[in-house]
């Protein structure tokens, strides 16, 4: 497996390094949750515990939407949800 993705890097250079900037991004947004929120999950169903991480993905994604909304000024826009 090694050797095909060794022989994918070098023949096609800029697929592999498209791909591969996407996954640094995503350990990237993990780190910076962990911590921000901490690397424990707390619950102890199964269920309970996808609950958490996904509450702190979203938490995440609003601190982001916030610190953009203040860095570049912008006026975001309030109206009602469709339903």
């Amino acid at each position: 497996m090694w050797h095909r993705a060794l022989r994918f890097l070098q023949d096609h250079h800029y697929e592999f390094k498209k791909d591969y900037h996407r996954h640094s991004n995503v350990e990237t947004a993990f780190r910076v949750m962990k911590r921000k929120f901490g690397d424990v999950v707390r619950a102890k169903m199964a269920g309970a515990q996808e609950n958490e991480e996904v509450l702190k993905v979203l938490a995440h994604n609003i601190c982001c939407l916030i610190r953009a909304i203040y860095e570049l000024n912008l006026e975001p826009e309030v109206g009602e949800a469709s339903l």
